[in-house]
C-alpha cells in the first residue's frame, strides 16, 4: 500500500516522499512555510522555503535563518515530491502549498481568504485530490458584511471621534490586518502606529506594497501635536500605559470575531468592525468545492461541527488536530 502524500505527525504536516514538513510546530530539518504569522512560521528549523513575497517578513521575525524564496506557481522537485506555492489571499505573500507524488495531489491551504482585499495576492483555487482546510470561522453565523460599507463605517467613526476631540484607537494584528486597514481607510487625519505595526509596514513597503502614510509612535513623539489622529496598534496595546499617554479616546477592534457581540463586550471596546483575513462560512464552501477534492482534512477552528457538515454534504472529511491557531496578538 502506497504511503499518503502527506501525513500528520507530532511535529506537523509531513511529506514522506520529500522528507519535508509544512508549517511545522517543532524544529525539523526542512520546513515549507505558508506565511509569516507566528503560529505557522516558527523558529528553529534547519531550512525554510517560502514565497518570495513572504520571505522578507519571515526573516524580519525569525532573524538569521537559512531560507530560500520561490515565486508563485513555480514547481520545485524535492526528493520524490513536486511542490509549488499558490496565492492564499490571507496576508501578503501567503500561500497554499501543492504537493504531488506519483500523480496524486494534495494541497495544504494554511490560512486563506477568498474575498479580495486589494492588498494580498488574490486566492487561487488549486485542483487536488485531498485538501487540508482551516475552519477558523466554520459556523453559519460567520458571514462577512460588504467591506466597502465597513470601511465607510470605520472612517465615519474616526471622523466623529476627531470632531469630539477624541483620539481614535483601532486594534488589529500587526501583520496583515493592520496593512489591510491602511488600504481600507479614507485618511481624514494623521495615522499613528505602534512599533509592531510600523515594523511590518516598513518590510512590506520595501517590497512595493502601497500603504497610506503613517507616523510611528516614538517615546519623544508629541501626541498633542496630532489632533484627530487614528492610532493603529495590536490588541495588547489597547488600554495599556502606552495608550493612556494619548488622553481621552474611543477604542475599536477589527476582527472576524466582532461578528459575535459577546466577544466585543469581553474586549471592552466601543466599536467592533467585522474585518477578517480568513474565509467565512460561505467562502470555506466555495474554496473546497473549487478544488474538486474528494478528501477534506479540517484543521484549527470549529473542526468537529464543520467536518460533520461536510460529511453531510457528501465529502470524505475528517478532523486533523494541529497546533495552528491564534494568540492574543493574532486576532482573525
Amino acid at each position: 500500500m502506497r504511503a499518503p502524500v502527506l501525513t500528520f505527525t507530532d511535529h506537523g504536516i509531513y511529506c514522506p516522499a520529500g522528507d519535508f514538513y509544512i508549517d511545522p510546530w517543532r524544529p525539523v530539518s526542512r520546513a515549507l512555510i505558508t506565511h509569516g504569522h507566528s503560529d505557522h512560521a516558527r523558529p528553529g528549523m534547519g531550512s525554510y522555503l517560502a514565497t518570495d513575497a513572504a520571505l522578507p517578513i519571515i526573516r524580519h521575525r525569525l532573524g538569521e535563518i537559512t531560507a530560500e524564496g520561490i515565486p508563485y506557481g513555480e514547481t520545485r522537485r524535492i526528493g520524490g515530491a513536486s511542490v509549488s506555492f499558490h496565492p492564499a489571499g490571507h496576508i501578503p505573500g501567503s500561500a497554499q502549498i501543492r504537493v504531488e507524488v506519483a500523480g496524486e495531489v494534495w494541497v495544504a491551504s494554511g490560512d486563506y481568504k477568498v474575498l479580495p482585499d486589494g492588498l494580498s495576492e488574490a486566492f487561487e483555487p488549486v485542483p487536488c485530490h485531498s485538501f487540508i482546510t482551516e475552519s477558523t470561522f466554520g459556523l453559519p453565523v460567520f458571514r462577512w458584511p460588504d467591506q466597502t460599507e465597513v470601511a465607510r463605517e470605520m472612517t465615519a467613526w474616526w471622523a466623529a471621534n476627531a470632531a469630539a476631540g477624541l483620539t481614535t484607537f483601532l486594534g488589529a494584528y500587526s501583520l496583515g490586518k493592520a496593512q489591510r486597514l491602511l488600504r481600507m481607510l479614507e485618511p481624514i487625519g494623521p495615522i499613528l502606529t505602534h512599533g509592531a505595526v510600523e515594523a511590518s509596514n516598513a518590510v512590506l513597503r520595501a517590497q512595493g506594497y502601497d500603504l497610506l502614510e503613517t507616523l510611528p509612535v516614538t517615546p519623544d513623539l508629541d501626541v498633542k501635536a496630532h489632533p484627530g489622529a487614528l492610532v493603529l496598534a495590536p490588541p495588547s496595546a489597547l488600554g495599556s500605559q502606552w495608550a493612556r499617554r494619548f488622553g481621552k479616546g474611543s477604542t475599536g477592534f477589527a476582527s472576524g470575531w466582532m461578528r459575535l457581540r459577546g466577544v466585543r463586550r469581553r474586549r471592552s471596546v466601543d466599536r467592533g468592525f467585522v474585518v477578517s483575513d480568513h474565509a467565512d462560512w460561505d467562502d470555506l464552501h466555495q474554496a473546497i468545492k473549487a478544488t474538486g477534492a474528494e478528501n477534506i482534512y479540517v484543521t484549527h477552528g470549529y473542526t468537529d461541527i464543520f467536518t460533520r457538515h461536510l460529511i453531510d454534504q457528501g465529502y470524505n472529511a475528517q478532523v486533523v488536530p494541529t497546533q495552528f491557531g491564534e494568540t492574543e496578538e493574532e486576532p482573525a
